[in-house]
């Protein structure tokens, strides 16, 4: 008896390998296996304990003992029970040693149970040096019979919080349709605080209620130094963030949305289940040090490697979408010189140039050589080439090769039925659930049809692309409840709400991964583009398996500007589109604000550029050239800094590079409709305190000089601009790092 008490974990193994069989070793293995595991990068090290029935993140920290720890109180909640044949079945999850495993950039815990046999994942990665770690869980179903698994998070934390402790909640919006006047939230974390964030395949705004986020949270204190934890999700489907303080706790679930539920997700025999993976990380500085370590992280852990070595990401783009459908051969020939003129470099073409949709062939009496004539006058011009496509949509064209609603086959694949009287819009049908087999091979086909016979450096999908509910009860998610069933028609589509919602959305955006994998697979220097109607569906997991976003669907300067300060905190400026679409311009300085605006990360021109006067047409090549020179080198490469609040399109507004390498930057300053504030003063983030920079107005707006450095973080870089609605351009580099320096500085804009 005394021995017993001594020793009970061993007794626990021994009962718990004799009920598992040879796949748990013994107590002397045991023993040699730690139940404690750390892994790091330089930014964050954590702590996790494999406990004898569930496994537990201990804690968050910067080094071994960091008095600014975050300590988890929460063991991983398992699944407690499954669905066998309609009746719920206990779990008892039991830790398998053996093949666990962990070193300094993974762990694996391992759980299992022996009837029905199942073995679960519980997984960290590091993939980069520094940034945050990834996490997810693998169930997988060992038995010979199919099974349903109930909602499982991606992860779950109740950080302890020292009494009193003050928070911040930091997180963004997409900017789906038109970004909203909000956009970026802060808010205090008080005691009751309650916050749920959703991301979903096509974030459809809806009044009155919450917008949809890009999946990911900063959570900070308010002292000096603003550090604090952030987290996020990688995927494009059904998503939600909940964050709750409970006086000193602080709770976070991050994973599949689990409304309107309830979630069930089917689990064949031999099949697996994988949670969306979540990232977590801790970072200094509030949300621009938070985004300056997470968007280098991303384009190095999530973006495809080969965009990044091409020097020309991100590109200056002409888009046909300025004359609306009305694109034909003349029109492209004409637009593709006019590129090459401007020192453009692709040509894309929109909607317009197929036979209708779900016939993704062009139009033969519009461009009667085809698309590949255009395709190669492109080319040969030194131009690249791309097309719009909403490659998930079906209607009612009836030539060979069109994805029509009617077809008995097709009509299977919809996500639901269509009334006898339903037809098309221009560019949008009704959207085909790609997690259906033989939709997924048909679309996957497609696509690469597409792209090979119309010869494509860049494709871009739009529209509703990936279902996200569906009526039919025998496509591999979940059937709906019938009575929570609802169906809307918005902007073309016909939405379906139901139960099965995030099932339907899940199974469809893993489909949508594999189309795109496989397309890279064959086609590594092809471009992708995310738009699904602009900003619907920017998250971490579209980073991964495309090449860039459209960030809003509305083009006016405010509206790019707004889109781009709110995304550029999560995600890399290189992969934020702007389209440019025509303004009214009194004058040249609000053509180059016009410009401008769209001219912070990845820029599409969106109007008739033959149009433009002489001096507009010199004054778009001109900054075209500056941008491959200057610009695009700091919105590839460098940090980026929040310099003003959000534009509202009044006061002034600004956005700071900052490259440390290379010791340069520059600063995008606006002015908006405000009349009696005719200079403004940036304070500027990043730099050396005793360090001495000059600095250069690229319209001459202001004599150039020198400052120091801590000038310019306290006091400011002073920008003056007579106009209203107009811009400038602040080009700074480092000079050197000495005291007596001084002497010679000139604070800038002040006349000579």
């Amino acid at each position: 008896m005394t021995w017993t008490l001594r020793r009970p974990k061993r007794i626990i193994m021994v009962l718990c390998a004799a009920l598992l069989g040879s796949e748990l070793v013994g107590s002397a293995q045991v023993n040699k296996q730690s139940t404690e595991a750390w892994i790091s990068t330089l930014n964050v090290r954590l702590h996790m304990h494999a406990g004898l029935h569930a496994p537990k993140l201990v804690s968050l920290s910067r080094q071994r003992s960091s008095p600014d720890s975050w300590m988890n109180t929460l063991s991983e909640t398992l699944p407690a029970s499954v669905d066998v044949k309609g009746l719920e079945t206990p779990i008892v999850w039991q830790w398998s040693p053996a093949a666990s495993s962990s070193d300094a950039h993974h762990v694996s815990f391992v759980y299992e149970c022996a009837q029905p046999h199942l073995r679960l994942h519980w997984m960290w990665e590091a993939r980069a040096k520094f940034g945050p770690v990834e996490h997810r869980i693998v169930v997988e179903n060992l038995s010979n019979q199919e099974l349903w698994l109930p909602m499982l998070n991606s992860l779950s934390m109740a950080w302890r919080l020292k009494a009193g402790a003050e928070l911040k909640n930091f997180y963004v919006e997409k900017g789906a349709d038109s970004p909203s006047a909000e956009g970026t939230h802060l808010e205090t974390i008080a005691d009751g605080y309650q916050w749920i964030g959703r991301s979903s395949t096509y974030a459809r705004p809806i009044k009155g209620e919450a917008r949809e986020i890009i999946p990911a949270e900063f959570v900070y204190g308010t002292n000096g130094s603003q550090a604090g934890w952030f987290a996020g999700i990688e995927f494009s489907g059904r998503t939600r963030i909940s964050l709750s303080r409970r006086k000193d706790s602080l709770a976070s679930d991050l994973g599949l949305n689990p409304e309107p539920g309830p979630f069930r997700t089917r689990l064949v025999a031999g099949g697996k289940f994988e949670t969306p993976t979540a990232f977590l990380g801790l970072f200094q500085g509030g949300p621009d040090g938070a985004g300056n370590q997470l968007r280098p992280w991303v384009r190095e852990v999530l973006n495809n490697p080969s965009a990044w070595k091409d020097a020309h990401y991100p590109l200056l783009v002409n888009n046909s979408w300025g004359s609306g459908m009305q694109v034909d051969e003349a029109l492209s020939m004409r637009m593709i010189t006019e590129s090459k003129e401007l020192g453009l470099e692709m040509f894309h073409m929109d909607a317009g140039w197929f036979r209708g949709v779900g016939d993704w062939f062009s139009d033969p009496k519009k461009f009667p050589h085809g698309l590949t004539a255009i395709a190669d006058e492109a080319h040969r011009q030194g131009l690249r080439f791309g097309i719009w496509v909403d490659w998930t949509q079906a209607a009612l064209d009836t030539a060979p090769g069109a994805l029509n609603v009617r077809d008995p086959k097709v009509r299977d694949w919809l996500v639901t039925d269509l009334p006898a009287d339903w037809k098309p819009e221009e560019f949008k049908g009704q959207t085909i659930d790609l997690g259906v087999s033989a939709a997924k091979d048909y679309a996957a086909k497609e696509v690469k049809r597409i792209v090979e016979d119309n010869h494509l450096d860049m494709l871009e999908h739009d529209g509703y692309l990936v279902a996200q509910g569906c009526t039919r009860g025998d496509h591999p998610h979940a059937p709906p409840n019938m009575s929570s069933l609802k169906v809307t028609h918005d902007s073309g589509f016909d939405f379906v709400v139901a139960s099965n919602s995030t099932d339907v959305s899940y199974h469809a955006v893993l489909a949508y991964y594999d189309i795109y994998a496989q397309l890279r697979r064959e086609h590594p220097g092809l471009l992708l583009e995310i738009c699904n109607d602009g900003g619907r569906m920017v998250d971490f997991g579209s980073a991964a398996h495309g090449d860039y976003f459209s960030i809003t669907d509305t083009y006016d300067p405010l509206s790019n500007r707004r889109a781009f300060y709110d995304t550029s905190y999560v995600l890399p400026a290189a992969m934020l589109e702007s389209y440019v679409e025509k303004w009214p311009v009194a004058n040249l300085d609000n053509f180059r604000y016009m410009l401008r605006s769209g001219m912070m990360g990845w820029t599409t021109i969106m109007l008739d550029t033959t149009a433009w006067s002489s001096q507009q047409h010199a004054a778009a090549k001109q900054a075209f050239a500056l941008y491959k020179e200057k610009l695009r080198p700091l919105i590839r490469d460098a940090h980026l800094y929040h310099v003003s609040n959000r534009p509202d399109g009044v006061q002034w507004d600004g956005v700071e590079y900052w490259d440390t390498a290379r010791k340069d930057g520059m600063v995008f300053a606006f002015r908006g409709s405000t009349k009696d504030e005719i200079e403004h003063h940036f304070l500027l983030a990043g730099l050396k305190e005793a360090a001495l920079y000059s600095f250069h107005f690229e319209d001459g707006t202001t004599p150039d000089g020198t400052i120091i450095g801590r000038e310019l973080m306290t006091t400011g870089l002073t920008v003056h601009l007579a106009q209203p609605l107009s811009s400038e351009l602040v080009f700074l580099q480092e000079l050197q790092s000495n005291g007596s320096a001084a002497r010679r500085i000139r604070e800038p804009g002040r006349k000579r």
